[in-house]
């Protein structure tokens, strides 16, 4: 009887979860059909879900008009370089200014925060020009150089750090062990949910980021997913634009994202909840 009333007492949240869900997971499935449909039967009025004839050859096709094998090496390539750099570089200065103490320390961090208010609009053509000067324009190296230590993550990484205690990093020091050692062997594995935390965010942003690719690639051999599929959706003249191949990309695209969560969703949730309740 009293789990009937605590059920009765949760079923609003229930209700309130379950359509929160299928509004969320509608578009995706929606969109996951659509990848076996022809572009008029995506456009027929009411919409079906399920195909009237499954076109098996929206996948293939995606890869034999364009290059499409190559936009997902590429996004993969920097998304993962970009997040291995972002976790190493963060964590390293979150752990210098949350744990040392040395002149200027508050203004250099007030100035880094500061930082995050800048719109990258405006910060887009300096940029630009200063990696064209550095000859690293359509490369993997343009791509990733400008986001290796973003502000956000040092200050992610420091309040994670900050719940550390010294006496723990004193009595490492006893025994020994270097500064580095100390970071690498004691922090590190202490501040594992916000480095899950921080890696998911990062490596969605490089999967989704659209500007700054589009202003620094050239050639298209060099394109990342969203620029390409901005490519798939282009008129061309004599050919019209297929939507069944377009939703197989879009598909495709989502898959990465939805295997990494489920990789690091334990310690995902763990870190947002640490991060909710530090005092």
């Amino acid at each position: 009887m009293r789990l009937v009333r605590k059920f009765f007492h949760h079923l609003p949240v229930y209700l309130i979860v379950i359509v929160g869900a299928i509004l969320t997971l509608t578009p995706f499935v929606w969109m996951l059909f659509s990848s076996f449909k022809n572009s008029t039967e995506i456009y027929h009025y009411p919409p079906t879900l399920f195909p009237e004839v499954w076109r098996f050859d929206n996948y293939p096709r995606l890869f034999q008009d364009r290059p499409f094998g190559l936009w997902y090496r590429n996004s993969i390539v920097v998304g993962v370089i970009q997040t291995a750099t972002v976790l190493f570089f963060s964590s390293l200065a979150g752990f210098g200014f949350a744990k040392y103490q040395f002149r200027g320390r508050s203004f250099m961090f007030a100035t880094l925060l500061g930082s995050t208010m800048i719109p990258f609009a405006l910060i887009l053509i300096p940029l630009f020009i200063e990696i064209s000067r550095m000859h690293m324009t359509d490369s993997y190296a343009g791509l990733i150089l400008p986001f290796m230590a973003p502000a956000f993550g040092i200050f992610v990484m420091k309040q994670f750090m900050e719940s550390i205690p010294d006496e723990l990093l004193d009595a490492a020091r006893i025994d020994g062990s270097s500064e580095f050692g100390i970071y690498w062997h004691i922090v590190l594995p202490l501040v594992r949910p916000g480095l899950a935390t921080l890696g998911l965010m990062t490596f969605l942003a490089s999967w989704n980021n659209f500007q700054w690719p589009l202003v620094v690639l050239r050639s298209e051999k060099m394109l990342t997913l969203p620029v390409g599929l901005m490519a798939l959706t282009e008129n061309v003249p004599g050919k019209s634009r297929d939507f069944g191949v377009i939703m197989a990309a879009a598909t495709l695209v989502a898959i990465p994202i939805i295997l990494m969560f489920l990789a690091v969703q334990r310690q995902f949730v763990s870190g947002m909840l640490m991060g909710s309740i530090k005092e």
